[in-house]
This record gives structure tokens, C-alpha cells and sequence, in this order.
């Protein structure tokens, strides 16, 4: 597990924070021809050294050199297939894990697997789930009725309340978790503070009621998930 963790490390650094913006810019329109791909490559390559600090490990490190330099090769060849630029942000990301999982545990890389899978909190998995898209889809079949008779005439980004209470709902369950209760009063205080222009330039009592409940029974939700997993 060390050796994962200090070549993730290692990646993030590398992908994160040593990769200047332009350089990003200056690869997807050029691709294999950018100089910044090699020059990313090469800092990829002195990390996976540092942090293992082992000459003994060059066939790993060339290993997984290689694979970054193919992986983000088909990330710049393949970005013009997607209409969601994020898509093939996410997979290049997780195709980088998946390959430095599977080097860091060569050769028992599937007893590894298994015995990650078989350890796994599934109670938590499912809580975690839960308080994220179905929540959302639950409220949104609760307050069906009510939304109706709400006004839309004021300029939103879409989805951003289903991806604003998804993220509160998370907050809680992990508050509830770690004991600290007195947290989710202070992020109820917060979105309150946050909401109160709003709702003071609308002027509209059906929208401060249709929120409130919205907020209530979103927090409802997920504090009876943290209460169900922490009690069952």
C-alpha cells in the first residue's frame, strides 16, 4: 500500500501541480508534436523516482512512464469524440489509478483485489449512494407538485440545485459520522446566509416556503441516513 500511495503521489504532483495550464492548452493542439507532452512525461518520470528512491525500480518507472505517455496520447486523440470535455478528464484519471494500483501490487495483484472487494463497508458504500442522486430523485418526486407552482423567471445553472443539496447531504452524513452534530447547524446557517438576498429580492412566499422544505427534507434525509447506518 506504501508504494501506492507514494506513486499517487507522485502523479498528482505531477498532473496537478507541475503542469502549467498552457502546457495543457499548447498539447491538445499540437498532441504528439507538443514539446510540454515530453516535458509532462519527463517530470513523471524524475517523481516515480523520488518518491520510490530506488534504482532497483527502473522497470517500474519506465513501466509506468510508458503507460502515462499512451494513456494521455489517447486522451488528446480522443477528446474531439466527447461533447462533455470532463469525460475524458475522469477517464484518463482513473485509466492513471487503475495502472498504478496494478504495478503497486504486482504479483498479488488479484488476491489484493479481492481481499480489498470482500473488506469493503458496504453499509457505508450504500449510505454514501444513497444521500446522492436517488435522494435528489426522491425530493424531487416529493416536491413535484409544489414545483409547479414555483416562478423560474430568474437565471439558475443548470442542475445546480440537485448538485448544490447532493453535496450538502454528503456534508452531513460525514458530519454525523465523526460525532459532530453542532456542524450541520452551522452549514444549515451558511446556506441560510447564502439564500437570504435571494429570497429578500424575490419577494416571493411560495419560493422561501418551496426551499425551505426542499432544505428540510433534504438534511431529513440525509440525517436518518447517518442515524440507519450508525444504529443498523
Amino acid at each position: 500500500m506504501e508504494i501506492f500511495i507514494k506513486l499517487l503521489l507522485a502523479h498528482l504532483i505531477g498532473d496537478f501541480i507541475l503542469q502549467p495550464q498552457r502546457w495543457v492548452i499548447h498539447k491538445e493542439a499540437n498532441k504528439i508534436a507538443s514539446k510540454f507532452l515530453y516535458f509532462h512525461i519527463l517530470i513523471h518520470l524524475g517523481l516515480y523516482f523520488l518518491v520510490l528512491w530506488d534504482i532497483s525500480s527502473w522497470k517500474l518507472v519506465l513501466l509506468l512512464t510508458l503507460s502515462h505517455f499512451i494513456i494521455d496520447l489517447l486522451k488528446l486523440y480522443s477528446e474531439r469524440l466527447f461533447t462533455n470535455k470532463s469525460v475524458p478528464f475522469f477517464l484518463d484519471q482513473l485509466l492513471h489509478i487503475g495502472v498504478i494500483y496494478a504495478c503497486s501490487f504486482f504479483g498479488e495483484l488479484p488476491a489484493h483485489t479481492i481481499d480489498l472487494i470482500q473488506n469493503m463497508n458496504w453499509s457505508l458504500l450504500l449510505a454514501i449512494v444513497f444521500v446522492t442522486f436517488p435522494s435528489a430523485i426522491i425530493m424531487s418526486k416529493m416536491l413535484e407538485r409544489m414545483s409547479y407552482q414555483i416562478e423560474t423567471n430568474h437565471k439558475s445553472l443548470p442542475n445546480a440545485g440537485k448538485y448544490i443539496g447532493i453535496i450538502e447531504r454528503l456534508f452531513v452524513l460525514v458530519f454525523i459520522l465523526v460525532g459532530r452534530w453542532e456542524a450541520i447547524g452551522l452549514l444549515i446557517t451558511a446556506k441560510s446566509v447564502f439564500r437570504f438576498n435571494d429570497l429578500k429580492e424575490s419577494n416571493n412566499r411560495k419560493l422561501t416556503e418551496y426551499i425551505l422544505i426542499g432544505t428540510l427534507v433534504s438534511f431529513g434525509l440525509a440525517i436518518l441516513t447517518g442515524i440507519l447506518y450508525t444504529q443498523l
